[in-house]
């Protein structure tokens, strides 16, 4: 089949929409599997955050509704899959037969007949969404020109995405992660040798009494310090497998400060919950590191698959199960590790993805979470 045929006023049509979603609007494709005669795409940071161009022919309600039905059986897979709870759908139907009576009173799914540029430019339901659609379908080019223009156009765009991918996942020197090891390893070796193991303990552990009394640096040199060997050999090696993906996936910079802000919040749930118990050890500013690959993974679950799901999570739930049945755990610092790793990354953002406005919404929202547990850690709780 030469461009000439292929060019017809429905792939033309496609392409021009791919175009718009893929460049202008940064949509990805979604392969879903034994599906024909549609295009799924994707883009979490949208309003609508799947769209569907379908060019296959629906004759009648009956065949309406059971695209419906299998619209929504796959949107709960994608839920599943992107840990979403909303997903709101528009359906770009290419060839609608013209006994359709169905409307758009469809909750989670809208949908557009379109015959030409005018059905897509003039709805409501995609003018409000694409203000700017109107110019992304317009081109100057025509026929092979045309096809040629949009095919460079989209190659282009996914070499560069590519390219960011590459820089994301590339292998890199992980020094700091090396570094935090370094400091824990140290931090029990030397005492030991110098014969002031108990008494480094007992100066610089995490203790509510002496925390609310001044002492706040304990708040960070608790979460250097270890009970044994065994102790320091596991985190140490959380750590590494850990930390150096974070490292990667961050940078240096938003690592540290994704694992000072974890370590943090676990020594102060610690001190909230466990009230006069001591505490010490990384395992709270290492739950930081998992809430933070959570988040991670949730914006490159294409290419992670599912990793988060099957693995990490379940990963978490385990930990922290075994935390309340085992003894000598401080599951809380587990838990504030946990929440403020995940929390300071929304405010951190990932690389390449999500907006400004999220990123200061999430570092506003870590504020206010660090703000309220000091405030219960030191005012609430020591009434």
């Amino acid at each position: 089949m030469d461009n000439e045929s292929f060019l017809d006023k429905k792939n033309i049509m496609i392409m021009k929409l791919l175009h718009y979603f893929i460049i202008e609007k940064n949509y990805d494709p979604i392969i879903i599997q034994g599906i024909d005669n549609e295009i799924w795409l994707e883009n979490l940071d949208e309003d609508y955050k799947v769209i569907r161009i379908v060019s296959g022919y629906i004759h009648n309600d009956e065949q309406f509704d059971f695209d419906i039905f299998k619209t929504r059986r796959i949107i709960k897979k994608i839920k599943r899959k992107t840990l979403s709870f909303n997903i709101h759908t528009l359906s770009l139907f290419l060839d609608l037969g013209e006994n359709i009576t169905r409307d758009n009173s469809y909750k989670d799914i809208k949908w557009v007949r379109v015959n030409d540029i005018d059905d897509v430019i003039k709805d409501k339901v995609v003018k409000e969404e694409f203000p700017d659609i109107k110019n992304g379908l317009i081109y100057n080019e025509e026929g092979v020109e045309l096809f040629n223009k949009i095919t460079y156009d989209i190659n282009e765009h996914n070499k560069r995405d590519a390219s960011k991918i590459e820089k994301v996942f590339s292998s890199k020197f992980p020094m700091i992660t090396y570094l935090l090891i370094a400091i824990n390893i140290l931090l029990y070796i030397i005492p030991i040798m110098f014969g002031s193991y108990n008494s480094i303990i007992n100066k610089f552990c995490i203790y509510g009494p002496d925390i609310r009394a001044g002492e706040y640096y304990r708040l960070i040199t608790g979460i250097f310090l270890h009970g044994n060997i065994i102790h320091l050999a596991f985190n140490c090696y959380s750590l590494y497998v850990i930390g150096t993906q974070i490292e990667s996936f961050y940078g240096k910079f938003k690592y540290l400060l994704i694992y000072f802000f974890s370590g943090l919040c676990g020594s102060l749930f610690s001190i909230l919950f466990n009230q006069n118990a001591a505490s010490i050890g990384a395992s709270g500013a290492i739950f930081g590191l998992l809430g933070s690959l959570v988040y991670f993974g949730y914006y490159y679950r294409v290419y992670l698959g599912n990793v988060v799901k099957s693995q990490i999570i379940p990963l978490i739930i385990m930990n922290l199960i075994l935390g309340f049945i085992l003894t000598g755990v401080d599951n809380f610092a587990h838990i504030g590790g946990l929440l403020g790793g995940f929390i300071i990354s929304t405010g951190l953002g990932v690389k390449d993805k999500g907006s400004t406005f999220e990123r200061f919404n999430g570092l506003i929202i870590s504020l206010l979470f660090l703000l309220f547990v000091i405030f219960m850690t030191f005012v609430y709780a020591s009434k």
